[in-house]
């Protein structure tokens, strides 16, 4: 297993890759500093692997072609959690493959999210990471989460009321909450339509002795049936609402509006 440096520095000499389900995107830039990022979409063949279809990206992209030699890239992967503390006495591939389907191609990566006294371990299909390491030298990988938990973790404890988040991208819905520098409950489901999701959310809600009249539920990105879903919420929670994405990014307005790009790659340009 290899364990990933998390010091990411110095945005405008380092490209962000996303590699998502069935796409793939590349941005570059400093928005904090000039309000300018560079965004570039690559829808993937899914005929093909990803490593491939990365090949076949540079080959294209105006980004992958301008010559950068450092890169964050940020994988859509299984990711399961581990307390810092038990990290070093655990057997973490074999944990990690008991907890996810194998896949014998693939390479067993952890992460350390310092602030949060965790350590992610994910995977990443070796093929993939050969053909980044043919085009970069300075390279630094983490789950895609990471930016969105650190992001909206150093805001939990604003006000008084506890609070859940859900991140839907991918038709995907990411849960997971906060308590004393920790997280209090982390999982991962697939949802299709509004009805998995509000299923899902109000098991949490019961799961994790939120009060359906004093905590808060946040609702954030690409939801199924988004006005089905928040109807439905409100008939049990008193605090449920979806996250504006120009207020959460207030100081980078026009960038936090952009539709196109997900929250997950915002979180790491606009915190």
């Amino acid at each position: 297993m290899t364990e990933i440096d998390n010091k990411i520095s110095d945005k405008k000499l380092r490209l962000t890759i996303r590699i998502g389900r069935n796409n793939m995107t590349f941005s570059v830039g400093d928005p904090q500093e000039n309000g300018v990022l560079a965004y570039e979409p690559y829808e993937m063949n899914t005929g093909i692997s990803v490593a491939a279809n990365l090949r076949d990206a540079f080959r294209t992209s105006e980004l992958l072609q301008s010559g950068y030699k450092r890169v964050l890239v940020q994988m859509d992967s299984p990711v399961m959690l581990m307390p810092i503390e038990e990290y070093e006495t655990q057997d973490v591939d074999t944990l990690y493959y008991h907890t996810f389907h194998h896949k014998g191609n693939d390479e067993v990566l952890a992460y350390q999210l310092k602030e949060l006294n965790v350590v992610t371990v994910f995977s990443m299909n070796k093929d993939l990471r050969l053909v980044i390491e043919d085009h970069f030298e300075d390279i630094r990988i983490q789950p895609l989460m990471c930016p969105v938990w650190t992001h909206l973790y150093r805001r939990t404890y604003a006000g008084a009321r506890r609070k859940l988040y859900a991140y839907f991208h991918e038709k995907r819905m990411e849960v997971f909450s906060f308590q004393q520098n920790r997280f209090r409950f982390a999982n991962t489901y697939e949802t299709e339509n509004a009805q998995d999701a509000l299923y899902y959310l109000l098991y949490i809600w019961k799961l994790t002795g939120l009060d359906t009249q004093q905590d808060e539920l946040l609702l954030i990105g690409d939801m199924p049936q988004a006005e089905l879903l928040t109807d439905e919420l409100a008939k049990y929670l008193r605090f449920s609402r979806v996250v504006e994405q120009a207020d959460d990014f207030a100081q980078h307005h026009a960038l936090a509006e952009r539709k196109d790009i997900p929250y997950d790659i915002k979180a790491i340009y606009l915190d």
